[in-house]
Protein backbone atom coordinates (compact mmCIF):
# COMPACT_ATOMS: atom_id res chain seq x y z
CA UNK A 1 0.00 0.00 0.00
CA UNK A 2 1.18 3.52 -0.80
CA UNK A 3 2.72 5.18 2.26
CA UNK A 4 0.61 8.33 1.85
CA UNK A 5 -2.61 6.29 1.65
CA UNK A 6 -1.61 4.27 4.73
CA UNK A 7 -0.92 7.46 6.70
CA UNK A 8 -4.29 8.95 5.75
CA UNK A 9 -6.03 5.71 6.66
CA UNK A 10 -4.28 5.57 10.02
CA UNK A 11 -5.16 9.20 10.69
CA UNK A 12 -8.84 8.59 9.88
CA UNK A 13 -9.01 5.50 12.13
CA UNK A 14 -7.29 7.33 14.96
CA UNK A 15 -9.89 10.08 14.65
CA UNK A 16 -12.67 7.47 14.87
CA UNK A 17 -11.14 5.96 18.02
CA UNK A 18 -10.60 9.36 19.69
CA UNK A 19 -14.20 10.41 18.94
CA UNK A 20 -15.45 7.08 20.26
CA UNK A 21 -13.38 7.43 23.43
CA UNK A 22 -14.69 10.96 24.00
CA UNK A 23 -18.31 9.97 23.48
CA UNK A 24 -17.97 7.15 26.01
CA UNK A 25 -16.22 9.47 28.46
CA UNK A 26 -19.05 12.02 28.35
CA UNK A 27 -21.50 9.31 29.48
CA UNK A 28 -19.18 7.37 31.81
CA UNK A 29 -16.69 9.75 33.43
CA UNK A 30 -15.59 7.05 35.90
CA UNK A 31 -13.94 5.34 32.90
CA UNK A 32 -11.76 8.33 32.01
CA UNK A 33 -8.35 6.78 32.77
CA UNK A 34 -9.28 3.33 31.41
CA UNK A 35 -10.56 4.72 28.12
CA UNK A 36 -7.34 6.64 27.55
CA UNK A 37 -4.89 3.90 28.56
CA UNK A 38 -4.06 2.56 25.11
CA UNK A 39 -1.63 3.16 22.29
CA UNK A 40 -3.52 2.82 18.97
CA UNK A 41 -1.85 0.52 16.44
CA UNK A 42 -3.13 -0.33 12.93
CA UNK A 43 -3.03 -4.07 12.22
CA UNK A 44 -4.27 -5.66 8.98
CA UNK A 45 -4.18 -9.18 10.48
CA UNK A 46 -6.53 -8.62 13.40
CA UNK A 47 -10.30 -9.17 13.55
CA UNK A 48 -11.89 -5.78 14.19
CA UNK A 49 -10.03 -4.81 17.36
CA UNK A 50 -8.01 -6.38 20.17
CA UNK A 51 -5.68 -5.50 23.01
CA UNK A 52 -2.75 -6.87 24.96
CA UNK A 53 -3.60 -4.60 27.88
CA UNK A 54 -1.34 -1.81 26.63
CA UNK A 55 -1.93 -1.44 22.90
CA UNK A 56 -5.33 -1.29 21.22
CA UNK A 57 -4.85 -2.75 17.74
CA UNK A 58 -7.49 -2.33 15.06
CA UNK A 59 -8.17 -3.48 11.52
CA UNK A 60 -8.72 -0.26 9.50
CA UNK A 61 -11.20 -1.77 7.04
CA UNK A 62 -13.26 -3.47 9.79
CA UNK A 63 -13.21 -0.34 11.96
CA UNK A 64 -14.05 2.07 9.15
CA UNK A 65 -16.83 -0.13 7.77
CA UNK A 66 -18.38 -0.61 11.21
CA UNK A 67 -18.23 3.14 11.86
CA UNK A 68 -20.06 3.92 8.62
CA UNK A 69 -22.65 1.23 9.32
CA UNK A 70 -23.36 1.90 13.00
CA UNK A 71 -21.42 4.24 15.31
CA UNK A 72 -23.04 2.67 18.35
CA UNK A 73 -21.41 -0.66 17.47
CA UNK A 74 -17.99 1.03 17.42
CA UNK A 75 -18.72 2.48 20.87
CA UNK A 76 -19.67 -0.98 22.10
CA UNK A 77 -16.58 -2.55 20.55
CA UNK A 78 -14.29 -0.01 22.24
CA UNK A 79 -16.03 -0.43 25.61
CA UNK A 80 -16.04 -4.22 25.24
CA UNK A 81 -12.25 -4.23 24.79
CA UNK A 82 -11.72 -1.90 27.77
CA UNK A 83 -13.92 -4.01 30.05
CA UNK A 84 -11.87 -7.13 29.28
CA UNK A 85 -8.92 -5.26 30.78
CA UNK A 86 -10.83 -3.91 33.78
CA UNK A 87 -12.04 -7.43 34.59
CA UNK A 88 -8.51 -8.80 33.89
CA UNK A 89 -9.87 -11.47 31.56
CA UNK A 90 -6.57 -11.43 29.67
CA UNK A 91 -4.69 -13.07 32.56
CA UNK A 92 -7.27 -15.16 34.42
CA UNK A 93 -7.73 -18.19 32.20
CA UNK A 94 -5.55 -20.30 34.55
CA UNK A 95 -5.66 -23.53 32.58
CA UNK A 96 -9.27 -23.27 31.42
CA UNK A 97 -10.04 -24.41 27.88
CA UNK A 98 -9.36 -21.36 25.71
CA UNK A 99 -12.32 -21.45 23.32
CA UNK A 100 -14.84 -21.75 26.13
CA UNK A 101 -12.97 -19.17 28.24
CA UNK A 102 -13.07 -16.66 25.36
CA UNK A 103 -16.82 -17.18 25.04
CA UNK A 104 -17.34 -16.80 28.80
CA UNK A 105 -15.37 -13.54 28.85
CA UNK A 106 -17.37 -12.17 25.92
CA UNK A 107 -20.70 -13.06 27.54
CA UNK A 108 -19.61 -11.47 30.83
CA UNK A 109 -18.61 -8.21 29.12
CA UNK A 110 -21.60 -8.03 26.78
CA UNK A 111 -24.01 -8.70 29.66
CA UNK A 112 -22.67 -5.53 31.31
CA UNK A 113 -22.86 -3.46 28.12
CA UNK A 114 -26.39 -4.76 27.42
CA UNK A 115 -27.48 -3.76 30.93
CA UNK A 116 -26.45 -0.12 30.39
CA UNK A 117 -28.97 2.60 29.66
CA UNK A 118 -26.50 4.97 27.97
CA UNK A 119 -27.61 6.01 24.50
CA UNK A 120 -24.01 5.73 23.28
CA UNK A 121 -24.07 1.92 23.66
CA UNK A 122 -27.76 0.99 23.86
CA UNK A 123 -28.94 -1.70 21.43
CA UNK A 124 -31.87 -4.12 21.41
CA UNK A 125 -30.92 -7.58 22.74
CA UNK A 126 -31.37 -10.55 20.44
CA UNK A 127 -33.39 -13.56 21.58
CA UNK A 128 -30.16 -15.58 21.83
CA UNK A 129 -28.76 -13.07 24.30
CA UNK A 130 -31.92 -12.81 26.34
CA UNK A 131 -32.12 -16.60 26.59
CA UNK A 132 -28.55 -17.20 27.76
CA UNK A 133 -28.65 -14.27 30.20
CA UNK A 134 -31.84 -15.65 31.75
CA UNK A 135 -30.38 -19.13 32.14
CA UNK A 136 -27.16 -17.81 33.66
CA UNK A 137 -28.92 -15.41 36.03
CA UNK A 138 -30.90 -18.35 37.41
CA UNK A 139 -27.55 -19.84 38.50
CA UNK A 140 -25.62 -16.77 39.74
CA UNK A 141 -26.08 -13.24 41.00
CA UNK A 142 -23.19 -11.68 39.08
CA UNK A 143 -22.18 -12.90 35.62
CA UNK A 144 -18.41 -13.19 35.97
CA UNK A 145 -16.38 -15.05 33.35
CA UNK A 146 -15.34 -17.75 35.86
CA UNK A 147 -18.93 -18.43 36.90
CA UNK A 148 -20.17 -18.41 33.31
CA UNK A 149 -17.43 -20.89 32.32
CA UNK A 150 -18.43 -23.27 35.12
CA UNK A 151 -22.13 -22.90 34.25
CA UNK A 152 -21.58 -23.62 30.55
CA UNK A 153 -19.78 -26.84 31.46
CA UNK A 154 -22.62 -27.90 33.75
CA UNK A 155 -25.23 -27.05 31.11
CA UNK A 156 -23.60 -29.54 28.69
CA UNK A 157 -24.77 -27.53 25.68
CA UNK A 158 -24.45 -29.24 22.28
CA UNK A 159 -21.65 -28.05 20.03
CA UNK A 160 -24.18 -26.46 17.68
CA UNK A 161 -25.51 -24.25 20.48
CA UNK A 162 -22.00 -23.27 21.60
CA UNK A 163 -21.11 -22.26 18.05
CA UNK A 164 -24.27 -20.15 17.91
CA UNK A 165 -23.24 -18.39 21.14
CA UNK A 166 -19.69 -17.86 19.87
CA UNK A 167 -21.00 -16.25 16.70
CA UNK A 168 -23.38 -14.04 18.69
CA UNK A 169 -20.75 -12.84 21.17
CA UNK A 170 -17.66 -12.79 18.92
CA UNK A 171 -17.04 -9.06 19.22
CA UNK A 172 -13.27 -8.60 19.33
CA UNK A 173 -9.97 -10.44 18.80
CA UNK A 174 -8.35 -12.19 21.79
CA UNK A 175 -5.21 -13.18 19.89
CA UNK A 176 -3.11 -10.55 21.68
CA UNK A 177 -3.88 -11.87 25.14
CA UNK A 178 -0.68 -13.16 26.81
CA UNK A 179 0.25 -16.83 26.82
CA UNK A 180 -0.45 -18.77 30.01
CA UNK A 181 3.25 -19.13 30.80
CA UNK A 182 4.19 -15.48 30.09
CA UNK A 183 4.35 -14.52 33.76
CA UNK A 184 6.16 -11.21 33.23
CA UNK A 185 3.52 -9.95 30.81
CA UNK A 186 0.69 -11.17 33.02
CA UNK A 187 2.16 -9.42 36.05
CA UNK A 188 2.51 -6.19 34.07
CA UNK A 189 -1.15 -6.34 33.08
CA UNK A 190 -2.18 -7.22 36.64
CA UNK A 191 -0.34 -4.22 38.10
CA UNK A 192 -1.56 -1.83 35.43
CA UNK A 193 -5.26 -2.73 35.53
CA UNK A 194 -5.66 -3.55 39.23
CA UNK A 195 -5.00 0.08 40.09
CA UNK A 196 -7.37 1.35 37.44
CA UNK A 197 -10.17 -1.03 38.43
CA UNK A 198 -9.86 -0.10 42.09
CA UNK A 199 -9.90 3.61 41.27
CA UNK A 200 -12.89 3.10 39.01
CA UNK A 201 -14.81 1.33 41.78
CA UNK A 202 -14.09 4.21 44.15
CA UNK A 203 -15.18 6.78 41.59
CA UNK A 204 -18.43 4.96 40.86
CA UNK A 205 -19.23 4.76 44.58
CA UNK A 206 -18.44 8.42 45.27
CA UNK A 207 -17.84 11.06 42.60
CA UNK A 208 -19.84 9.60 39.72
CA UNK A 209 -23.01 8.47 41.44
CA UNK A 210 -25.16 10.39 39.00
CA UNK A 211 -24.14 8.09 36.13
CA UNK A 212 -24.12 4.79 38.01
CA UNK A 213 -27.87 4.03 37.63
CA UNK A 214 -27.47 4.04 33.84
CA UNK A 215 -24.39 1.79 34.04
CA UNK A 216 -26.36 -1.38 34.73
CA UNK A 217 -24.47 -4.20 36.40
CA UNK A 218 -21.01 -2.66 35.92
CA UNK A 219 -20.46 -1.62 39.54
CA UNK A 220 -21.47 -5.05 40.87
CA UNK A 221 -19.16 -6.70 38.35
CA UNK A 222 -16.23 -4.45 39.25
CA UNK A 223 -16.73 -5.09 42.97
CA UNK A 224 -16.55 -8.83 42.39
CA UNK A 225 -13.52 -8.62 40.10
CA UNK A 226 -11.68 -6.39 42.58
CA UNK A 227 -12.07 -8.89 45.42
CA UNK A 228 -8.79 -10.53 46.29
CA UNK A 229 -8.30 -13.72 44.29
CA UNK A 230 -6.93 -16.84 45.90
CA UNK A 231 -4.97 -19.69 44.42
CA UNK A 232 -6.06 -22.55 46.67
CA UNK A 233 -3.17 -24.74 45.53
CA UNK A 234 -0.68 -22.05 46.45
CA UNK A 235 -2.51 -21.57 49.72
CA UNK A 236 -1.93 -25.20 50.71
CA UNK A 237 1.81 -24.55 50.81
CA UNK A 238 1.25 -22.60 54.02
CA UNK A 239 0.73 -25.98 55.67
CA UNK A 240 3.87 -27.65 54.37
CA UNK A 241 6.76 -28.78 56.55
CA UNK A 242 10.52 -28.86 55.90
CA UNK A 243 11.96 -32.33 56.32
CA UNK A 244 14.67 -34.56 54.85
CA UNK A 245 13.81 -37.32 52.41
CA UNK A 246 16.08 -40.05 51.09
CA UNK A 247 17.05 -39.30 47.48
CA UNK A 248 19.89 -37.65 45.59
CA UNK A 249 20.14 -33.89 45.99
CA UNK A 250 21.16 -32.91 42.46
CA UNK A 251 21.77 -29.28 43.46
CA UNK A 252 24.23 -30.00 46.26
CA UNK A 253 27.38 -30.66 44.22
CA UNK A 254 29.17 -29.82 40.98
CA UNK A 255 28.83 -32.55 38.34
CA UNK A 256 31.98 -31.27 36.61
CA UNK A 257 34.23 -32.28 39.50
CA UNK A 258 32.27 -35.52 39.96
CA UNK A 259 32.83 -36.51 36.30
CA UNK A 260 36.48 -35.40 36.43
CA UNK A 261 37.21 -37.85 39.26
CA UNK A 262 35.54 -40.75 37.45
CA UNK A 263 37.44 -39.97 34.24
CA UNK A 264 40.94 -39.71 35.74
CA UNK A 265 40.75 -41.93 38.84
CA UNK A 266 38.49 -44.75 37.71
CA UNK A 267 35.66 -45.36 40.13
CA UNK A 268 36.68 -42.53 42.46
CA UNK A 269 34.33 -39.55 42.17
CA UNK A 270 35.78 -36.42 43.76
CA UNK A 271 32.44 -35.51 45.33
CA UNK A 272 29.75 -37.89 46.44
CA UNK A 273 26.15 -36.73 45.98
CA UNK A 274 24.19 -36.19 49.16
CA UNK A 275 21.54 -38.86 49.60
CA UNK A 276 19.34 -36.60 51.74
CA UNK A 277 17.55 -33.56 50.50
CA UNK A 278 15.36 -31.13 52.38
CA UNK A 279 11.97 -30.60 50.77
CA UNK A 280 8.87 -28.68 51.75
CA UNK A 281 5.87 -30.99 51.65
CA UNK A 282 2.63 -31.73 53.47
CA UNK A 283 3.32 -33.86 56.54
CA UNK A 284 0.68 -33.23 59.18
CA UNK A 285 -2.44 -31.10 59.22
CA UNK A 286 -6.18 -31.20 59.92
CA UNK A 287 -9.11 -30.66 57.56
CA UNK A 288 -12.46 -29.93 59.20
CA UNK A 289 -15.59 -30.24 57.07
CA UNK A 290 -18.67 -28.30 58.10
CA UNK A 291 -21.53 -30.81 57.84
CA UNK A 292 -24.26 -28.44 59.01
CA UNK A 293 -27.45 -28.14 56.99
CA UNK A 294 -26.04 -25.18 55.03
CA UNK A 295 -23.10 -27.09 53.52
CA UNK A 296 -23.65 -29.07 50.34
CA UNK A 297 -22.17 -32.53 49.94
CA UNK A 298 -21.24 -31.80 46.33
CA UNK A 299 -19.22 -28.74 47.38
CA UNK A 300 -17.43 -30.78 50.06
CA UNK A 301 -16.54 -33.44 47.53
CA UNK A 302 -15.16 -30.85 45.09
CA UNK A 303 -13.16 -29.24 47.90
CA UNK A 304 -11.53 -32.57 48.77
CA UNK A 305 -10.92 -33.36 45.11
CA UNK A 306 -9.19 -30.00 44.64
CA UNK A 307 -7.10 -30.65 47.76
CA UNK A 308 -6.08 -34.11 46.55
CA UNK A 309 -5.36 -32.84 43.03
CA UNK A 310 -3.18 -30.01 44.33
CA UNK A 311 -1.17 -32.29 46.59
CA UNK A 312 -0.78 -34.99 43.95
CA UNK A 313 0.27 -32.69 41.09
CA UNK A 314 2.94 -30.98 43.17
CA UNK A 315 4.22 -34.25 44.67
CA UNK A 316 3.40 -32.63 48.00
CA UNK A 317 2.93 -35.76 50.09
CA UNK A 318 5.71 -37.25 52.14
CA UNK A 319 5.76 -41.05 51.96
CA UNK A 320 3.88 -41.07 55.26
CA UNK A 321 1.56 -38.29 56.38
CA UNK A 322 -0.70 -37.75 59.34
CA UNK A 323 -3.82 -35.95 58.14
CA UNK A 324 -7.03 -35.97 60.16
CA UNK A 325 -10.31 -35.20 58.37
CA UNK A 326 -13.02 -34.23 60.85
CA UNK A 327 -16.72 -33.93 60.08
CA UNK A 328 -18.39 -31.47 62.43
CA UNK A 329 -21.62 -29.52 62.76
CA UNK A 330 -22.39 -28.70 66.42
CA UNK A 331 -20.13 -31.56 67.46
CA UNK A 332 -17.46 -33.76 65.92
CA UNK A 333 -19.19 -36.58 64.05
CA UNK A 334 -16.19 -38.39 62.55
CA UNK A 335 -12.40 -38.40 62.56
CA UNK A 336 -10.74 -40.17 59.61
CA UNK A 337 -6.95 -40.51 59.76
CA UNK A 338 -5.14 -40.36 56.40
CA UNK A 339 -1.56 -41.65 56.10
CA UNK A 340 -0.99 -41.50 52.32
CA UNK A 341 -2.40 -40.09 49.09
CA UNK A 342 -4.22 -43.32 48.21
CA UNK A 343 -6.16 -43.24 51.49
CA UNK A 344 -7.29 -39.68 50.78
CA UNK A 345 -8.44 -40.71 47.31
CA UNK A 346 -10.35 -43.67 48.73
CA UNK A 347 -11.94 -41.45 51.40
CA UNK A 348 -13.27 -39.09 48.70
CA UNK A 349 -14.76 -41.95 46.71
CA UNK A 350 -16.57 -43.32 49.76
CA UNK A 351 -17.50 -39.95 51.29
CA UNK A 352 -20.69 -39.86 53.34
CA UNK A 353 -21.47 -36.70 55.29
CA UNK A 354 -22.53 -37.08 58.91
CA UNK A 355 -24.31 -34.20 60.56
CA UNK A 356 -27.01 -31.74 59.57
CA UNK A 357 -27.24 -29.56 62.67
CA UNK A 358 -26.11 -25.99 63.25
CA UNK A 359 -22.63 -24.53 62.77
CA UNK A 360 -20.29 -24.31 65.76
CA UNK A 361 -16.56 -24.17 65.10
CA UNK A 362 -15.47 -24.70 68.72
CA UNK A 363 -15.95 -28.50 69.09
CA UNK A 364 -13.45 -29.24 66.31
CA UNK A 365 -10.76 -27.12 67.98
CA UNK A 366 -11.40 -28.81 71.34
CA UNK A 367 -11.08 -32.19 69.66
CA UNK A 368 -7.78 -31.25 68.01
CA UNK A 369 -6.51 -30.02 71.38
CA UNK A 370 -7.20 -33.48 72.80
CA UNK A 371 -5.33 -35.09 69.86
CA UNK A 372 -2.32 -32.91 70.65
CA UNK A 373 -2.43 -33.82 74.34
CA UNK A 374 -2.60 -37.54 73.53
CA UNK A 375 0.36 -37.23 71.15
CA UNK A 376 -1.63 -38.29 68.07
CA UNK A 377 -0.59 -34.99 66.50
CA UNK A 378 2.95 -33.86 67.20
CA UNK A 379 4.08 -31.60 64.34
CA UNK A 380 0.75 -30.00 63.45
CA UNK A 381 1.38 -27.24 60.91
CA UNK A 382 -2.16 -26.03 60.48
CA UNK A 383 -5.91 -26.59 60.26
CA UNK A 384 -8.24 -25.79 57.35
CA UNK A 385 -11.94 -25.42 58.21
CA UNK A 386 -14.12 -25.76 55.11
CA UNK A 387 -17.52 -24.10 55.51
CA UNK A 388 -20.08 -22.03 53.62
CA UNK A 389 -21.74 -20.43 56.65
CA UNK A 390 -21.19 -18.48 59.86
CA UNK A 391 -20.48 -20.13 63.19
CA UNK A 392 -19.18 -19.62 66.72
CA UNK A 393 -15.40 -19.20 66.90
CA UNK A 394 -13.05 -20.31 69.69
CA UNK A 395 -12.27 -17.58 72.23
CA UNK A 396 -8.48 -18.02 72.08
CA UNK A 397 -5.89 -18.54 69.37
CA UNK A 398 -4.82 -22.20 68.87
CA UNK A 399 -1.08 -23.06 68.79
CA UNK A 400 -1.07 -23.68 65.00
CA UNK A 401 -2.04 -21.84 61.82
CA UNK A 402 -5.78 -21.83 61.16
CA UNK A 403 -7.61 -21.04 57.95
CA UNK A 404 -11.34 -20.82 57.30
CA UNK A 405 -12.22 -21.57 53.67
CA UNK A 406 -15.61 -20.05 52.90
CA UNK A 407 -17.47 -20.88 49.70
CA UNK A 408 -19.76 -17.96 48.91
CA UNK A 409 -21.54 -17.32 45.62
CA UNK A 410 -21.77 -13.55 46.17
CA UNK A 411 -18.22 -12.96 47.47
CA UNK A 412 -19.69 -11.37 50.59
CA UNK A 413 -17.02 -10.66 53.17
CA UNK A 414 -16.93 -12.71 56.37
CA UNK A 415 -15.50 -11.69 59.74
CA UNK A 416 -13.06 -14.13 61.32
CA UNK A 417 -10.85 -13.75 64.43
CA UNK A 418 -7.62 -11.80 63.95
CA UNK A 419 -5.56 -14.97 64.41
CA UNK A 420 -7.27 -16.85 61.56
CA UNK A 421 -6.56 -16.81 57.83
CA UNK A 422 -9.64 -16.07 55.73
CA UNK A 423 -9.99 -17.74 52.33
CA UNK A 424 -13.11 -16.83 50.34
CA UNK A 425 -13.72 -19.06 47.33
CA UNK A 426 -16.45 -18.94 44.73
CA UNK A 427 -18.01 -22.19 43.60
CA UNK A 428 -16.20 -21.74 40.28
CA UNK A 429 -12.86 -22.04 42.11
CA UNK A 430 -13.75 -25.67 42.84
CA UNK A 431 -15.09 -26.41 39.36
CA UNK A 432 -13.36 -28.56 36.73
CA UNK A 433 -11.59 -26.35 34.17
CA UNK A 434 -11.81 -28.52 31.08
CA UNK A 435 -14.90 -29.07 28.98
CA UNK A 436 -15.46 -31.91 26.53
CA UNK A 437 -17.68 -29.82 24.24
CA UNK A 438 -15.45 -30.26 21.22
Amino acid sequence: MDKHIAENLERACRSILVNTRNELYLKMRFLDVALSSFIYIMDWDIYRMGTDGIQMQYHPKDLGGLYREDRVMVNRLYLHTVLHCIFRHLIRRNGREKELWDLSCNIAVESVVDSMNHRAVRKAKSWTRQDIYRKLEERMQVLTAEKIYAALIRMELPRRKLLQLMEEFNIDDHGLWPDEDDQDKKQEIENRWNRQAEQMETDMETFSKESVPDSGSLLKQVRVENKERYDYRQFLRKFSALREELHVDEDSFDYGFYSYGLRFYGNMPLIEPQEWKEERKIEEFVIVIDTSMSCSGELVKRFLEETYSALSENNSFFRKVNIHILQCDEQVKEDRKITCGEELKRYMEELTLKGGGGTDFRPAFSYVEDLLKRGELSGLKGLIYFTDGRGIYPAKKPPYQTAFAFVREDYEDVDVPAWAIKLILGEEDLEPYVSDHK
